[in-house]
């Protein structure tokens, strides 16, 4: 999922150089029908550390899929995938077990859902000894991930939902995940009423 990917792309430059950032990361669903929906992956990192991820012998992949947008400070990467709910994987490669599930739960109802709760596991398994996790915490510290549903009414949700109804989000700070320090369900799930 989009947490295994950012820690991919992260983990050689950081371990390598030490190198304090940011990054802060998005994933937004905006169901469009009861059969297809819009996934848009967000990632910002520092532009120092994407030219030393450019510059390094493992390569860059923290765009693989997607379009790097640079700016003095920063390199955004934007992936956009559009259609049924089936295309909207962003495990490409994986088993699909780390990936959002999208599902029609009833006349007009689509359930979206990311499995939330074995992410702290997992980075918290990538930075097993004090000094990896120093340099993690160091390098995550006030970035975040945001887990965001659109598209419709929100009728149930176990995320916060925007004032307009209309959105439902979860902000996890990395630091949080990474400590272990998150308590987090299972899965962030939303139910979007569409037209």
């Amino acid at each position: 999922m989009l947490h295994t990917r950012i820690l991919h792309a992260a983990g050689a430059v950081i371990l390598a150089a030490g190198l304090a950032g940011c990054v802060d990361a998005t994933m937004d669903v905006e169901v469009l029908s009861e059969t297809t929906a819009r996934g848009t992956m967000t990632m910002e990192i520092s532009k120092e550390f994407y030219d030393m991820a450019e510059a390094s012998e493992e390569g860059n992949d923290f765009c693989e899929d997607g379009e790097v947008t640079l700016t003095e400070d920063t390199a955004i990467c934007t992936a956009v995938k559009e259609g049924d709910f089936s295309e909207l994987s962003f495990d490409e490669g994986g088993t699909g077990e780390d990936d959002m599930g999208i599902e029609v739960v009833g006349p007009g109802l689509v359930r979206v859902a990311f499995p939330t709760g074995t992410m702290a596991d997992d980075m918290t398994e990538d930075a097993q000894d004090p000094q990896t996790m120093a340099m993690m915490q160091s390098f995550f510290e006030g970035h975040s991930l945001t887990l965001r549903v659109s598209g419709g009414e929100i009728t149930d949700t176990n995320m916060q939902i925007g004032k307009d109804g209309m959105s439902a989000e979860l902000v996890i700070p990395f630091v949080d995940m990474i400590s272990g320090e998150v308590d987090l369900p299972d899965e962030a799930y939303a139910v979007v009423k569409v037209d």
